[in-house]
């Protein structure tokens, strides 16, 4: 079982440092840019173009790579975004304790009450669906997880002896969050990051095909399958292409995500 899991995770390695490598590169090897019209609308893969045309006669192949260096950075930045202020906070909460605990843990309660997706909506709605605003309406929804995680992890930290020692030298707030807690709960956090990749990563598409996510001229894969979602009732495979790019990331960091655990786990012991 422990090869099998190191075995899918060197596939999947290798699988998302191709798809990261060719987004990109996606200016240099795509024959054409990502808006350019180059053919009929919905025409068949060809020789000319591979993964056939979209809804306008643009080529799949070409916008599925402009198209990846906006999802994957939208992703990878809300992602970094969330993990950093969820985790902070949450090593913040557990060592202050008392009041300052009690609030900040009431108010994520409180924000996790909410349906992320509705609550993404109602922003965009109202604020704009422009990037900065999708990056952080989609860090601060994904905090509240790592939050909860960090803060976990970080209140069975400061019951040890060496924090208590820590407490003594009268170190300050930041020395302790990031010298005596963080590097004891790296490990569990590197797994946090890959689980919120892949649901940031899920969510922006899911916005992007229900109209409020990235907008046009910029364009990412959920938008793509928007585009082209008319022509799978005529049996027309162009919107799984990025269906299936978005389904390969996804299940890709999280195979590796396991293989880090398995590691993680084998060391412990």
């Amino acid at each position: 079982m422990k090869k099998l899991i190191a075995i899918q995770g060197v596939i999947s390695v290798v699988i998302l440092a191709i798809i990261c490598l060719a987004v990109l590169l996606g200016p240099f090897i795509s024959p054409y840019r990502g808006d350019d019209i180059v053919g009929n609308v919905w025409s068949q893969a060809s020789l000319i173009h591979w993964m056939g045309t979209d809804n306008l006669g643009r080529d799949m192949y070409s916008r599925l790579l402009y198209a990846g260096q906006v999802t994957l950075f939208v992703a990878l930045v809300s992602t970094l975004l969330s993990v950093t202020i969820g985790v902070s906070c949450g090593m913040f909460a557990a060592i202050k304790g008392g009041w300052t605990d009690t609030v900040l843990s009431r108010f994520i309660d409180a924000a996790m009450s909410i349906p992320s997706l509705i609550f993404a909506l109602v922003v965009l709605s109202i604020l704009g669906a422009s990037i900065p605003i999708l990056i952080f309406t989609i860090a601060a929804i994904a905090s509240t997880r790592s939050f909860r995680l960090s803060r976990a992890l970080a209140m069975d930290i400061v019951a040890l002896d060496y924090f208590e020692a820590a407490l003594l030298r009268r170190d300050n707030v930041f020395r302790l969050m990031f010298v005596e807690v963080f590097p004891n709960i790296f490990s569990a956090i590197k797994t946090e990051f890959g689980l919120r990749f892949c649901s940031n990563f899920l969510e922006i598409a899911s916005l992007s095909f229900l109209g409020q996510g990235v907008q046009p001229p910029l364009t990412d894969w959920g938008s793509m399958v928007k585009e082209n979602a008319n022509i799978i009732s005529f049996g027309g495979l162009p919107p799984l292409i990025p269906a299936a790019a978005i389904a390969l990331v996804v299940i890709s960091v999280n195979l590796i995500v396991d293989w880090n655990l398995e590691r993680s786990s084998r060391h412990a012991q």
